[in-house]
């Protein structure tokens, strides 16, 4: 099935999110809709999935003209849709899941389950998914819930599969089982849009990528592109994808955590037993699958986390049970993973955004009043230092783009002496441009003698910033393994596995390979 978009503009108001696009996806083919966070990718296909009106423009399905006033039409007309965030009930089997919004109801308003579990075997059986439709939902890995997900578009007959950065939550494995199964159904002639802003997966998968930035189509290309011919095209100008780290030159341990483990409100264990350590100089990153404790982890470091026991100790003083103003004022730079709600004000000016853990220190105050002149100065001298782009620092921070945004977070954390630098999902939502430039101060702040945690749910660039990794799974450490170790291993780690059960399975798998390869 064809799908073409011709002139597709869609507005907020005085915001325009997609401008004038034009876009052809063949019959059997994976095309790739690349670009940064915030590009407009997204909006596009909600336009073409019935969940917006085009604000002008027209849509097309085997050269015939469509409209859609909701999923439903979409779904008539042979597009399915896989959501960066699944639409699965999780208390529910897998049929009844499917089952939703394609009920085969007999007599009486039963669901005909049978069916529904007849048809989910047959597309299991064809593509390898092996998914048991009566699992529920909750108790399946996050790589069989996206399966689940094709498995329903598919169900509803569909010949055109959008993929909405469809990799953001699984492993390393899981992403090459992804990039399989989106193979076997192009040969089946399922026409695939796959979005994406990682530079790696669409280079592997694509028969053609399209370049979206500000709204705009702004170039095509053959997956032969090289990344940096791609990432110059999403940025709009020549970007360094290579950052050029030293080994670490790692001094005193001046960072523990010892048996730390962390309970919610309701009882829950969210950290389990969790030791760790950071040396100055070094990088530590912590990896792993998105809400498998990295963020409680941080949280308690700062003083956020109520149920927390076990011990965190900086140069030797505890702050477990310090409040976050003491944990910040005991030397913790900290970037957090949600800048517009945790990390900025976005009312308040730049200027006063950069003085939010200083206000009340000299120079920027005395005796309780704010000295406007100084603050005002190092405005603009942060401002030029870490290439804020903006028309003046008294601009309001939520003015800002992303990237611009983690900028002066970074800028307002590193405008002190640390003695513990961390930085949670660093670069999530940044452009390609900015994430150059804030790898290489986050580098420079471990060169400057400072211990550094990362936590990020990127692979590519926990390995291009890491001195150590440190890998959680549900709340457990799998291991701490060296900076340059494979994705592989990473991805079996990330799954469950620890480093030595990992290690070892990796060594099975390369025995066998061999003995595979013999005449």
């Amino acid at each position: 099935m064809k799908l073409e978009l011709r002139g597709i503009t869609k507005s907020f108001g005085a915001l325009v999110a997609n401008d004038h696009i034009d876009l052809v996806v063949e019959s059997g083919q994976i095309h790739s809709l690349l670009g940064e966070n915030g590009a407009g990718k997204s909006t596009l296909m909600n336009v073409l999935y019935g969940l917006y009106e085009p604000t002008s423009g027209e849509i097309l399905v085997d050269d015939k003209a469509v409209k859609f006033s909701g999923p439903s039409d979409a779904m008539a007309a042979g597009i399915g849709m896989v959501h960066q965030h699944f639409m699965l009930v999780p208390v529910f089997t897998v049929a009844e899941n499917v089952a939703l919004g394609a009920e085969a109801i007999s007599f009486g308003g039963v669901l005909n389950l049978d069916a529904t579990r007849k048809k989910i075997r047959e597309i299991s059986d064809k593509f390898g998914f092996d998914v048991d439709p009566d699992a529920l939902v909750e108790d399946l890995p996050v790589g069989v819930q996206q399966r689940v997900e094709i498995i329903k578009a598919l169900v509803r007959n569909s010949k055109i599969l959008i993929l909405d950065e469809p990799t953001a939550v699984l492993t390393p494995q899981e992403t090459d089982e992804l990039m399989d199964i989106m193979g076997q159904l192009r040969d089946g002639g399922t026409s695939i849009v796959f979005i994406s802003h990682k530079l790696r997966e669409v280079k592997a998968i694509s028969d053609t990528i399209t370049v979206i930035r500000r709204g705009k189509v702004v170039g095509s290309a053959d997956p032969s592109a090289s990344t940096t011919e791609l990432a110059a095209l999403m940025v709009g100008r020549a970007v360094n994808l290579n950052l050029n780290k030293s080994d670490a030159q790692p001094g005193e341990e001046t960072f523990k955590v010892t048996d730390l483990t962390v309970m919610s409100d309701d009882g829950v264990r969210l950290l389990d037993n969790v030791s760790l350590s950071v040396s100055q100089g070094e990088i530590l990153a912590i990896a792993g699958v998105q809400g498998n404790g990295q963020t409680e982890l941080t949280e308690a470091v700062l003083g956020l986390r109520k149920h927390a026991v076990g011990s965190i100790t900086l140069d030797g003083k505890e702050l477990l049970g310090s409040s976050v103003r003491q944990v910040l004022d005991s030397g913790v730079g900290f970037v957090p993973e949600d800048r517009q709600d945790d990390g900025l004000v976005g009312e308040m000016s730049i200027a006063e955004n950069l003085i939010l853990d200083l206000y009340k220190k000299a120079p920027y105050s005395r005796r309780g009043t704010l000295n406007r002149a100084v603050i005002a100065k190092n405005s603009v001298e942060k401002v030029a230092e870490f290439d804020v782009r903006a028309q003046s620092p008294q601009d309001a921070a939520n003015t800002l783009s992303g990237g611009n945004q983690q900028k002066v977070v970074l800028a307002r954390e590193l405008a002190r002496p640390l003695k513990l630098f961390i930085a949670s999902q660093p670069t999530r939502g940044v452009d390609v441009g900015s994430i150059e430039f804030l790898h290489k101060r986050i580098v420079a702040e471990r060169d400057a003698g400072t211990p550094v945690i990362i936590v990020s749910t990127e692979l590519d660039e926990v390995l291009e910033l890491a001195d150590r990794i440190a890998v959680l799974f549900a709340g457990r450490l799998m291991g701490i393994v060296p900076g340059k170790s494979s994705r592989a291993l990473l991805g079996l780690m990330m799954a469950g596995l620890n480093a030595e059960e990992a290690q070892e399975h990796m060594k099975t798998q390369d025995a066998q390979n061999a003995q595979g390869d013999q005449p």
